[in-house]
């Protein structure tokens, strides 16, 4: 494997993991009755749509088919792929859905 084909495999391998982690946000949005999109644009209101998003909001299913996610999963996943200010936005929602 050279050099060029080791570096497109470890972006397809990031690329693969962000989706993952945007279907984690997205779910645990569904799970608790939040709108995603919505929450995105408040986290980084200067940005256009995000496609990513959008296409990964199909692969969403019902809260009543979904397995429980985490509020801790959701803002360690956030972080990881440093999206501070979604995590904070979700961690704003957090706060109000346990009072």
């Amino acid at each position: 494997m050279n050099k060029k084909e080791l570096e497109e495999g470890l972006i397809r391998n990031y690329q693969r993991e962000e989706n993952m982690m945007i279907l984690v946000f997205a779910q645990w949005c569904i799970n608790n009755g939040l709108d995603p999109e919505e929450l995105y644009r408040r986290a980084y209101p200067d940005q256009q749509e995000n496609v990513v998003l959008q296409q990964t909001l199909k692969l969403t299913v019902p809260k009543e088919e979904a397995g429980d996610i985490a509020d801790e999963t959701v803002l360690g996943v956030l972080s990881l792929f440093g999206n501070e200010e979604l995590a904070f936005v979700v961690s704003g929602e957090i706060h109000r859905m346990r009072r």
